[in-house]
């Protein structure tokens, strides 16, 4: 191996593990956060409110659309309900609750 190929090596090897120092030690100094105790380390971002609520970025749900998934939620389980009594009582399970013949 030339004396050229040797220089050239060392030169770009040394280069690497420079910037493999620099970047290890920059990001060991500084985390970004100021922890109000552990693991309780949320801050907003510079130019954001703490508390979103009353600010310009409240989403303000409506109630009545937030309300939409527990009734179908509750509708869901009163007709798995009716599909497990007329299984229990029949044998027979019935998807559609509209086919369960009533009592």
């Amino acid at each position: 191996m030339s004396i050229f190929k040797r220089v050239n090596r060392v030169i770009i090897s040394s280069a690497g593990a420079a910037a493999l120092a620099l970047i290890a030690s920059s990001a060991g100094a500084y985390d970004g956060t100021n922890c109000k105790a552990p693991g309780n380390c949320w801050e907003p971002k510079p130019g954001y409110p703490a508390v979103i609520a009353g600010s310009k970025y409240d989403p303000k749900h409506d109630p009545m659309e937030l309300n939409k998934q527990q009734e179908t939620i509750q509708a869901m389980e009163e007709r798995n309900r009716k599909r497990v009594e007329h299984l229990k009582k029949t044998g027979e399970f019935i998807y559609d609750v509209s086919e369960i013949p009533a009592e």
